[in-house]
């Protein structure tokens, strides 16, 4: 995978720990800019505050409490626009969210979301975890005993605009499993959820995590010069 050489300038931005809605916001703003020329592919590194998310066409079946059943644990309940089904963020959990204009080398929606699968197994290989793909289900899946993928250890849930992506990957480093107890993950019955630091048996710095996603993320999309721009504060414009 990846472009021409030369072709692929990539803005890398560490954002820390965020709300959704604001981040979400921020996107749409970027969008706009990646689709007027205005930035380079930019892709946005984060931890956000506990959140459940549903994607726009997925309906409630996935969600086990309503809104005030949810915010009595504090966790934010947000109809997204993104596509996919439920899922969960919250801290210990790595959210990239590239703003990528996929034209002119890159106009394949499942050879993208490919892409992003791929980064996060490369990501899990570094730590010594074994991380592959269940046919039909997007993301990033263990196997269990008997070989069949049973534990989903990365989502991805996509919107595209003109070829401009928009939401992402989330990669469950060392996030409390527990809040997936809230709903049905992702709308997938009989399938578990899981973690870096379940899988390895210790916590591991959600930072090294991030900047390995982030460096696997660039390589696969051929980004030939990478830049750490400075974080998005109150307002989102070209750095």
């Amino acid at each position: 995978m990846g472009g021409p050489p030369g072709l692929r300038p990539l803005d890398v931005r560490y954002l820390g720990r965020r709300p959704y809605r604001e981040t979400w916001a921020w996107q749409r703003e970027l969008v706009a800019q990646r689709k007027a020329g205005a930035i380079p592919d930019t892709l946005l590194l984060l931890e956000h505050d506990p959140v459940i998310t549903v994607g726009r066409n997925a309906g409630t079946a996935s969600l086990l409490l309503d809104e005030a059943g949810y915010a009595a644990r504090g966790v934010e309940l947000v109809i997204s626009d993104r596509g996919g089904d439920a899922t969960y963020h919250g801290p210990g959990q790595i959210v990239a969210y590239p703003i990528f204009d996929l034209r002119p080398d890159w106009m394949d929606i499942k050879r993208f979301v490919r892409m992003l699968e791929q980064a996060m197994i490369d990501t899990c290989a570094d730590h010594g975890v074994a991380a592959g793909r269940l046919p039909g289900e997007p993301g990033t899946w263990l196997d269990g005993p008997d070989g069949v993928p049973d534990r989903k250890i990365g989502a991805v849930g996509l919107r595209f605009s003109r070829w401009v992506t928009q939401h992402g990957l989330a990669l469950n480093v060392n996030t409390d499993l527990a809040a997936f107890d809230l709903i049905v993950p992702c709308g997938i019955q009989g399938k578990g959820v899981t973690s870096l630091q379940r899988e390895r048996g210790q916590g591991i710095p959600v930072a090294t995590v991030m900047a390995q996603l982030a460096g696997h993320i660039a390589r696969l999309f051929g980004a030939t010069r990478v830049t750490a721009g400075p974080p998005i504060g109150d307002t989102v414009g070209p750095s």
